[in-house]
């Protein structure tokens, strides 16, 4: 409802009569995805759900007393019991909760919703779909075949569709007691009725808090959850960004061998191709229980109001409403086994360390020991050569297209994340250091090092470029010599003969997470400006803080509509003084070619011109340091 009505760079405050129904935990959730509907933030409130939330955590009488009064003095506490005024907003949007409906999201973007009542319909479209957010292609004849394998000795089959990994993952969801209660809860039902999860699914649990872990074994769930599979594993990103680890290789196989479409559910925030893992095409995104629901089913083509989950142990057909608890049952056992004690020992283990980290060697000095040898944390290259006079602005001469996008290309295409892939140009650098390929972990791992993130850079498996003339993968084509190489080394190529180089992208350009690598990888590429129909927020910004040139072509306008092929060779104008340039003002784009067109300059602000003007914000920051 928010995307459709648009609220990117907005606040959106949550309010009404409703609210006092809402749980401190629920309203944390839909507060920290305000990525998902594009608004700067998502707030609620305080009222007196939010100071028994306090005393739940552990805050002691006299604190929660103080922040209730300072509240109230100014006016930012909201008491139901009282007249309420109306505010004034500059947009106003009612939703009923009575008619929120069950939903999940997928298979390749958070945002697109799909609600459960219709999963089965949306599947089967999506399988007829030309390949796209929502379709894989998958030819009539193919689309019911059953691939048998053998899985330790036992026959095996696999589907489009079917489940192969399901995680319930340390994201915000996670640290919601009513939803993890509701996934064990679930599997309490599902073990008693006899249900089990096929062997070959992987799956997982890593809660977002410790506190998770004592109210799961307080409750007494937590075994019913390991009965599934569905262990503790950490407390950190893990499926998510794609730190699965591999699945089974005769279900790798089944997969590869067959080209099946199997599915990954998880309770993460994203989705996007080749985040989750470079096997699973398609990647839903479910609460916590659901998670649970589609693992016992085994596939996401099923409809669950008509549709059996599985066998009981009596031969009896379970359904899904079989094993869905109610309202009242998940708020019963919220209410006695999420304690005041667990969060208190829980922080208190949390300022004490814990026995691994204390016992690391740490050198003495003031200033950080770089290993030369080390592959996981690198000197970055951003203050090399670094003057004080800061470089100016300065325009794009004759630059090379380095990739040539379509819409809603996200910082998962961007910037690396999950696994290495063992043909990339990162595997190869950490191979030529001795470095096993068992050994070679993931690219959040190893942020600390701009060599191997370089090299991530638009690694993307599923990365659609249009040079690559329907082909997906990171590649791109050395316009000079006509060479299909990975975009690293491309880059590489341009910058060692001295080009520089551009990107051409649609609407939405840098959607998703605000990584920052999105944004410093391209910079290490050697690309200078990225000329799109339209920019997420915050990675517009984060380009900006790379000295990174953001341009949008005129609405109504695409490299497309302007017979743009990328082929050509691209100088930007811009006056040689940042004091002549102004935010948001037009530039004219010049090929090689003689095509002209104008774009609208993205500095938005003259702080981002200041960024602009030091060559990036940690530029800016560092001259600043020096002379104060």
């Amino acid at each position: 409802m928010l995307r459709k009505h648009g609220v990117v760079g907005k606040f959106v405050e949550f309010y009404g009569e409703g609210m006092s129904e809402l749980s401190l935990a629920d309203r944390a959730t839909i507060a920290n995805m305000s990525p998902e509907y594009g608004a700067t933030m998502g707030f609620f409130p305080v009222d007196r759900v939010t100071l028994q939330y306090l005393k739940l955590t552990g805050r002691s009488d006299d604190k929660v007393a103080l922040i209730e009064s300072y509240l109230r003095a100014n006016r930012m506490f909201v008491d139901y019991n009282e007249p309420q005024v109306e505010r004034v907003y500059s947009s106003y949007l009612e939703l009923n909760l009575n008619e929120v409906e069950p939903c999940i999201s997928g298979p390749k973007r958070p945002h697109d919703r799909v609600t459960l009542k219709e999963m089965k319909v949306d599947w089967h479209a999506c399988l007829d779909n030309r390949v796209g957010f929502k379709g894989f292609a998958v030819p009539k004849e193919s689309q019911n075949k059953v691939v048998e394998f053998t899985f330790h000795g036992t026959p095996a089959q696999l589907r489009h569709g079917d489940v192969v990994i399901a995680a319930i993952t340390s994201c915000t969801n996670t640290s919601n007691p009513s939803v993890m209660l509701g996934a064990a809860l679930v599997a309490k039902k599902a073990c008693e009725l006899g249900l089990e999860v096929k062997p070959w699914i992987k799956t997982s649990l890593a809660p977002g808090s410790g506190v998770v872990t004592k109210y799961l074994q307080k409750s007494g769930l937590q075994q019913y959850l390991n009965q599934l599979g569905f262990h503790i594993v950490g407390y950190g990103c893990t499926t998510c960004i794609g730190n699965s680890g591999d699945i089974d290789d005769a279900v790798a196989s089944a997969i590869t061998e067959n080209d099946i479409v199997a599915a990954a559910v998880l309770s993460g925030n994203r989705n996007f191709e080749g985040r989750v893992h470079p096997l699973t095409r398609a990647n839903y995104l479910a609460s916590p229980p659901l998670v649970v629901a589609y693992a016992l089913a085994g596939t996401v083509d099923i409809d669950f109001e008509t549709e059996p989950i599985g066998l009981g142990k009596d031969g009896k057909k379970i359904f899904f409403r079989d094993i869905w608890p109610s309202n009242e049952e998940v708020a019963e056992v919220v209410q006695s086994n999420v304690l005041p004690h667990m969060f208190m020992a829980t922080y208190e283990a949390i300022t004490k360390g814990n026995p691994m980290w204390n016992q690391l060697s740490v050198p003495d000095g003031t200033l950080y020991a770089w290993d030369p040898k080390s592959t996981y944390i690198h000197e970055p290259p951003y203050f090399k050569d670094m003057t004080m006079s800061p470089p100016g602005a300065h325009g794009v001469k004759n630059a090379y297209c380095l990739l040539n996008f379509g819409d809603s290309i996200t910082t998962d295409h961007i910037s690396p994340a999950g696994s290495i892939h063992k043909d990339s140009p990162a595997a190869k650098y950490l191979l030529e250091r001795g470095v096993d390929r068992r050994d070679f972990n993931s690219y959040g791992s190893r942020r600390g090092n701009d060599e191997i993130m370089a090299r991530g850079t638009f690694a993307n498996i599923r990365l659609v470029n249009k040079f690559l003339k329907g082909e997906v993968g990171p590649k791109t084509i050395h316009i000079p010599t006509g060479e299909k190489l990975s975009v690293f080394d491309a880059a590489m190529r341009y910058k060692s003969e001295g080009h520089a180089t551009i990107i051409l992208a649609g609407a939405e350009y840098g959607s998703g997470s605000s990584r920052d690598w999105a944004a410093k990888g391209p910079m290490l590429l050697g690309v200078k400006a990225v000329i799109a129909k339209s920019f997420e927020r915050i990675h517009r910004s984060n380009l900006v803080g790379m000295g990174i040139i953001p341009l949008c072509f005129k609405t109504g306008e695409d490299a497309d509509t302007l017979g743009l092929t990328g082929e050509e060779r691209y100088t930007i104008d811009l006056p040689s003084s940042v004091g002549e340039i102004k935010p948001g003002q037009d530039v004219t784009v010049v090929t090689d070619n003689g095509k002209s067109f104008v774009c609208t300059l993205r500095f938005d602000t003259e702080v981002e011109l200041a960024y602009f003007d030091h060559g990036g914000i940690l530029q800016y920051v560092i001259r600043n340091l020096i002379k104060s």
